[in-house]
C-alpha cells in the first residue's frame, strides 16, 4: 500500500511531486504514461489500488496540435480522466486532478473564479472541461486544480523555449496582449501536498474545484524580458494577431485565487522567485 499514487510522474508537475513526495517521507507510487495509460482501464485500476490518495498530473498538452488531434486529445484529457475518476470512485480513495486556465475564453476583464461558466476556445481547452466534468460526475471526493503557464526546469515549456531563442536570434516578438499567472510546477506540487495534508483530514468536506497560480500578472511579453532580463536580449511586444497559432489563446488567463487560500491557508507564490530558481538550475545544468 502506497499513501499516494501519483499519474502523469514525467511531465513538469509529476516530476515535483514525486521529488517533493519523497523530501516529506510521503510513500509513493509514480506512473508515467509507459507505465500506466490513463485511457486503459486496466492499467489505472491496477495502479490506484491500495492508493489513500491519487493525484492526476497526466495530460495531452499540446495546445496546437490538439486542433487537429482531436481523438488523442480527448483520449487523454476527457476519458482518461473520468476512467482515473471511475476508478477511485469504486475504490473509495479521493481524487486530485489537474486542470487549466484554458477552460475560460478570457474575455472577462476580471480574474476567473471557480464558479465562471467555463467557455473554451479550442479543442484542448474543450478537452480539459470534459475531463473536469468527468471527475465530477464520477467521485464526490475531488479536488480540481487549474492553475496556469507552468514553467520549470524539465520538459517543454515557455522559459525554456525563450531562452533557446534567445540563443539564436538577435531580437524576439512575443505577444504582449495575453496575461496571465506564471507558474512554476515546483509551487504546484508543494500546494497539492499541501491539500491533500488538509483533506485528509476527518470531517474535510469542502471538496470540488480550486484555481492556484503565481503572481503578479503579466502578459508572455513582460514574462519573456523577465526571463532575458540578464543575457541582453531585445524582447519586442507585438499583437496576438500578428502572431497566428492553430489554437486560440484566452487574452486574460489571471485567476482569483481567494477560494484555495480561504480553505487552506494558501498563498499564490511570486513566480519571480521560482523563475530565478529555474534559471539557476538550468545553468548548472547547461
Amino acid at each position: 500500500m502506497s499513501d499516494l499514487v501519483i499519474l502523469g510522474a514525467h511531465g513538469q508537475v509529476g516530476r515535483a511531486l514525486v521529488a517533493q513526495a519523497g523530501q516529506r517521507h510521503i510513500s509513493n507510487r509514480a506512473f508515467g504514461e509507459a507505465e500506466c495509460d490513463i485511457s486503459d482501464c486496466r492499467a489505472v485500476d491496477q495502479a490506484v489500488k491500495g492508493a489513500r490518495f491519487v493525484v492526476n498530473c497526466a495530460a495531452y498538452t499540446a495546445v496546437d496540435r490538439a486542433e487537429t488531434e482531436v481523438e488523442a486529445a480527448n483520449r487523454v484529457n476527457r476519458i482518461g480522466a473520468g476512467i482515473v475518476a471511475e476508478a477511485c470512485a469504486q475504490a473509495a480513495i479521493p481524487l486530485l486532478h489537474l486542470s487549466t486556465d484554458y477552460v475560460f475564453d478570457g474575455h472577462n476583464p476580471r480574474p476567473a473564479r471557480e464558479d465562471d461558466k467555463p467557455r473554451p476556445l479550442g479543442v484542448y481547452g474543450q478537452s480539459k472541461l470534459g475531463g473536469e466534468l468527468a471527475v465530477r460526475e464520477r467521485l464526490k471526493s475531488h479536488i480540481i486544480l487549474r492553475t496556469s503557464w507552468i514553467f520549470s526546469a524539465h520538459g517543454q515549456n515557455f522559459v525554456k523555449t525563450i531562452l533557446r531563442l534567445a540563443n539564436t536570434k538577435p531580437e524576439l516578438r512575443v505577444v504582449a496582449d495575453q496575461i496571465g499567472g506564471p507558474t512554476a510546477a515546483d509551487d504546484v506540487a508543494t500546494a497539492i501536498l499541501d491539500i491533500i495534508a488538509i483533506s485528509t483530514a476527518p470531517k474535510f468536506g469542502q471538496w470540488g474545484t480550486y484555481h492556484f497560480s503565481g503572481t503578479p500578472a503579466v502578459s508572455w511579453f513582460e514574462f519573456a524580458n523577465a526571463i532575458v532580463a540578464h543575457r541582453g536580449a531585445v524582447v519586442l511586444p507585438i499583437a496576438t494577431q500578428d502572431y497566428p497559432l492553430p489554437a486560440r489563446r484566452p487574452s486574460n488567463s489571471v485567476l482569483d485565487c481567494s477560494r484555495i487560500y480561504s480553505v487552506f491557508g494558501i498563498v499564490q507564490p511570486d513566480w519571480r522567485v521560482a523563475l530565478r530558481n529555474v534559471l539557476n538550475e538550468l545553468a548548472v545544468k547547461s
